[in-house]
């Protein structure tokens, strides 16, 4: 059993130690999934949590921020793709409830329920983490906007229903001359030109838009918001990468310590040796520090911050650094089962490797 005792500090309320609860029990019973099939699980996983409740409080007005961190991590404790079609919904309507019009935001209702995924179309081929620089162009024709161009890395590229596309509406340079639209799947002009594989698996495509029209009522907040929409949703939604680190890193702990306790090795436990024990030390003060920075950053966007970006990537980049470096640990204690294909410790640490694409920390960008 993961240790619980965070769930004390003052950073959570009551309400917060019973959704811890609820989700635990949920996953005993639900998780892991087979992920032979990574599409159909995810489809499958996102109808479920829908059904669960457990996505009610990735959209809407006021999104908890803590609750969402405790759900991330708990579930990447168990299953990453759970947590990996868990943590979509929201980023993929972030924009929508933030900034989206009354008939945009009865999608909503739909991606709560798990009967719709969502997906972000943000990053493009030139213009990774340099957003301001993207290229996809959306020209106002009339009463609609004909967008050309073409975005990469796209995660629920391909199963999503919806998408939130980012693109240049030329308002002003740079970041002044973007805009965000909402995107229906079927929109004639949307071409999934590429389906994407990485070392830990989950639908991700490359996406293109040929002479795409859509309607001026498409438009999420107004033309030239596209860079203000994208920063403030991954401002609520950045510390949450950091929550998914922490579970992987909580979870690579508990097998360590049970490997330890259990491995005999010269004679005694793995545990009883001194160089093991200040390993085992250094792992839990790193998954704790990395807790405090997590949480740390959803309490202040909780209590009203208008923005937590400083907070922000600095836990999501310390907790998944430290992610790594716990995992590591942890195959090291494991031995050649700690590189088994199909083992528990070979799957987290094919995962720690995919926190390296998530650590981009974006600090001090306005």
């Amino acid at each position: 059993m993961s240790d619980k005792s965070f769930l004390a500090w003052p950073f959570f309320e009551a309400r917060h130690r019973e959704l811890s609860e609820q989700l635990e029990a949920w996953c005993r019973t639900e998780l892991p999934r087979d992920h032979s099939d990574v599409d159909a699980t995810c489809i499958q996983l996102v109808r479920d949590l829908g059904k669960a409740g457990f996505l009610e409080g990735t959209a809407g007005e006021h999104i908890d921020v803590r609750s969402l961190c405790l759900i991330r991590e708990t579930l990447a404790r168990h299953d990453g793709l759970a947590d990996f079609s868990f943590a979509m919904q929201g980023l993929g309507t972030g924009a929508i409830s933030l900034y989206g019009s009354d008939e945009q935001k009865q999608w909503l209702d739909r991606t709560r329920r798990g009967e719709a995924i969502s997906a972000f179309a943000l990053s493009e081929p030139r213009s990774g983490s340099d957003v301001a620089q993207l290229d996809t162009t959306a020209e106002r024709e009339g009463d609609s906007y004909r967008l050309n161009g073409e975005k990469t890395w796209i995660s629920n590229g391909g199963i999503a229903d919806i998408y939130t596309v980012f693109a240049r509406t030329g308002e002003g340079p740079g970041a002044k001359g973007l805009s965000a639209f909402l995107v229906p799947a079927d929109t004639p002009g949307l071409e999934i030109r590429e389906r994407l594989e990485s070392v830990a698996p989950h639908p991700l495509a490359r996406l293109g838009f040929n002479d795409m029209v859509l309607p001026a009522s498409a438009l999420i907040g107004k033309p030239g918001q596209g860079f203000r929409i994208a920063m403030s949703v991954l401002d609520v939604f950045r510390s949450t990468v950091g929550a998914a680190a922490l579970g992987f890193a909580r979870r690579a702990l508990e097998e360590s310590l049970s490997r330890s306790r259990s491995r005999e090795l010269f004679g005694a436990t793995l545990a009883d040796l001194q160089m093991v024990q200040g390993h085992l030390a250094d792992m839990a003060l790193n998954v704790d520090a990395a807790a405090l920075l997590v949480y740390r950053a959803a309490w202040t966007k909780d209590q009203g911050a208008e923005r937590v970006t400083r907070e922000a990537a600095m836990a999501k980049l310390f907790a998944t650094d430290q992610a790594q470096q716990v995992i590591d640990q942890t195959v090291q204690l494991h031995g050649g089962d700690g590189v088994r294909k199909g083992h528990i410790i070979e799957s987290l640490y094919r995962k720690s490797a995919r926190c390296v694409f998530m650590k981009v920390p974006q600090m001090y960008k306005k």
